[in-house]
């Protein structure tokens, strides 16, 4: 599948959930959000004909997000399921990982190829402090669980903050190398603010977010919404009775480059 811009499409974000145990400042807001409720929220038979119809379509890999998608309940069952159908590549999910010590071995056995995991900061106080009180403790634990239950390759996602751990990165970058982990810098960005394909001047190196011009992925939200696009406003609802058509469209729909995202906050989109 490709889009109006000749890029080939194959990765699908598919975010599970709205709702997130952690409050991170670059994420939600102080005050809290509006959840979806439950019926609005894309059921996991749903999720899995939307997969199934895009790997028809070229989609080779599928990774769950949320909010947290470990908070969704059952989420070894939606892996299950997505493993099973015919032609899937890689299904990988990114997580906090507060949750994933229980779940570590669970998600591999149900068939998880691979893990990204939260960590801006080693130190617990400035852990608690971008995450509005959470606990690094749970974060090392869910690292440990990962790697003992089989993961390979972690990809440990660091959100570079201007000023706050911008002086991290080697120490970050050292954790990874004593525990068999990788290392992925990403860019502090706004949803709301001007998207443009290269950092501002002086921003240190990150690999993600990826430039416009080599982007190849779709987005579904947790309500059932097919974006095209992280940086833009551009949303497809999914037709249940058509969904191959849904995903043509949302891919014709990308736009050459990012602008800015108003109708969403990162927590409803995953990144």
């Amino acid at each position: 599948m490709f889009d109006s811009f000749n890029r080939q499409i194959d990765y699908l974000r598919v975010s599970v959930t709205d709702r997130c145990n952690l409050r991170c400042t670059y994420c939600m807001p102080a005050e809290g959000i509006r959840l979806k409720d439950h019926a609005d929220i894309l059921s996991y038979e749903q999720i899995t004909r939307v997969v199934a119809a895009a790997v028809g379509l070229g989609i080779g890999k599928v990774r769950l997000t949320g909010g947290e998608p470990l908070l969704r309940l059952n989420i070894t069952f939606l892996v299950r399921e997505l493993k099973a159908v015919p032609g899937i590549g890689e299904v990988s999910l990114t997580s906090n990982g507060t949750l994933l010590a229980p779940l570590a071995g669970e998600l591999k056995r149900a068939g998880l190829d691979r893990l990204n995991i939260s960590l801006d900061t080693l130190d617990a106080e400035k852990y608690r402090q971008v995450t509005r009180g959470g606990d690094i403790g749970q974060v090392l634990a869910g690292i440990r669980a990962a790697t003992a239950a089989g993961f390979a390759q972690t990809k440990i996602n660091m959100v570079l903050i201007p000023g706050f751990n911008d002086g991290e990165v080697e120490a970050l970058r050292e954790f990874c190398r004593g525990n068999g982990l990788r290392l992925q810098r990403i860019h502090h960005y706004s949803l709301h603010e001007l998207r443009t394909s290269q950092p501002s001047p002086g921003a240190l190196d990150a690999e993600r977010p990826l430039s416009c011009r080599v982007c190849n992925r779709l987005r579904l939200t947790a309500d059932g919404k097919l974006k095209p696009c992280l940086f833009s406003d551009r949303e497809i609802a999914v037709d249940f009775s058509d969904i191959r058509a849904s995903l043509m469209q949302a891919a014709a729909a990308k736009p050459a480059r990012g602008s800015v995202c108003a109708n969403r906050g990162n927590w409803q989109i995953g990144g």
